[in-house]
């Protein structure tokens, strides 16, 4: 792969992943700009997860590669989990710890040094004082989302990969988390969002 590029937050170059005889993603050649904001459409089985799967070194290509903020996803994986927050299908939240438990382990992980800080700002933007020392299982799927979505902010990640974020959440649940990510995406953060609703993904694109 050429010399990464200063412009993109994230670089691909015939990026692929096969299954058996499956083919999730085939030769894929991708460039996302710094602090832009890019979704990506398809329906269930177009690769979309995979993709946010590859660059978030959840799964390992099976030819090519990638760049996530000038790191290679295959010998620099540590230092692409810095820089992403990352949405998945999973929550990856532990569910017999409270929220602030789970947010405190996270923060210990990437060891941020203004923890407290971040803490009150992240929940108090997500609007989750009410529910801070609720456990995780307890809550609702909409509660865990906005959870989910604040745990993947907390160590304020320079690049957000979104997997269909507001999947399974009822109409209510679906604003709230509407309106949390025109919040995420201000600034100079790039966010990638996958989604099968053309309507909400051409409002998130610029």
């Amino acid at each position: 792969m050429a010399a990464p590029h200063p412009a993109w937050a994230i670089e691909t170059e015939v990026l692929s992943k096969s299954f058996g005889y499956t083919h999730a993603l085939s030769n894929v050649d991708l460039q996302v700009k710094r602090g832009s904001r890019l979704t990506i459409f398809g329906p269930n089985g177009a690769g979309k997860t995979t993709l946010v799967k590859v660059l978030s070194t959840l799964s390992k290509p099976s030819g090519g590669n990638a760049r996530v903020d000038g790191f290679d996803i295959r010998s620099d994986p540590v230092q692409v989990r810095c820089r992403l927050g990352v949405v998945t299908h999973s929550t990856f939240l532990y569910d017999d710890l409270t929220v602030n438990e789970n947010f405190r382990f996270y923060g210990r992980m990437y060891r941020i040094a203004n923890l407290e800080q971040r803490l009150e700002e992240v929940t108090s933007q997500m609007q989750l004082g009410n529910c801070l020392h609720a456990r995780v299982g307890t809550l609702s799927h909409g509660m865990q989302r906005r959870v989910t979505i604040s745990r993947a902010v907390l160590h304020n990640p320079s690049i957000l990969l979104l997997d269909e974020p507001e999947i399974g959440l009822d109409p209510h649940a679906t604003e709230m988390v509407r309106e949390m990510l025109d919040m995420l995406n201000s600034g100079e953060r790039t966010v990638v969002m996958t989604t099968h609703n053309l309507e909400r993904g051409l409002e998130s694109a610029n």
